[in-house]
């Protein structure tokens, strides 16, 4: 991919966001990619409604929107703002209202909407790997550290001097020639 395309890539991703556990893109945003105005896309929502199933588009709800608009500074309904809710567009609505726009700029910019939406599922997938592999190290140390803790108790018990021999060493001499041993003296 050449310089350009590349920042096509990224400004598009940066207009992804994530609602209801989906990766989406907002309709005024897609509308600015493809180059049309946001009435006349959701005009060809509203008219090819058969295309669009819950998974390729979903209206967000007030609450959803109130959250998108504390986030990103979103002008009121009351000055001149919106009026209804948005829609929001997972990658293959994305690409399904490139071709009810039928619009030469729809269909180069679709491309560019493919590959942000592939980029950042290959993110997050390789984000998920590492957590993965995380754990297990995690894991495999829980485990070393009970193994280390067990070979250094055996070091210590090997260290430790053994106990004396109270027992003394020679010739002992039954008892009653000690005690006669003991008279003459």
């Amino acid at each position: 991919m050449n310089k350009k395309a590349i920042a096509l890539v990224r400004q598009t991703e940066s207009k992804i966001q994530i609602i209801r556990g989906q990766k989406v893109i907002l309709d005024a945003d897609l509308a600015e990619l493809y180059g049309v105005p946001v009435r006349q896309l959701n005009q060809q929502i509203k008219r090819n409604t058969d295309r669009f199933p819950a998974d390729f588009l979903f209206r967000l709800s007030g609450t959803e929107y109130e959250n998108l608009r504390s986030q990103f500074v979103i002008s009121s309904s009351t000055y001149g703002g919106r009026r209804y809710l948005p829609y929001a567009f997972t990658e293959h609505g994305a690409i399904m209202a490139a071709t009810v726009l039928n619009s030469e700029r729809a269909v180069e910019m679709s491309i560019f909407v493919v590959r942000a939406f592939v980029q950042m599922r290959e993110a997050l997938s390789s984000k998920q790997k590492i957590v993965a592999k995380l754990g297990e190290l995690e894991h495999r140390l829980e485990t070393h550290d009970s193994d280390i803790q067990q070979l250094i108790e055996a070091i210590r018990e090997l260290m430790t001097p053994p106990e004396p021999n109270r027992r003394k060493i020679g010739f002992a001499l039954p008892a009653a020639t000690a005690k006669a041993h003991a008279k003459k003296k």
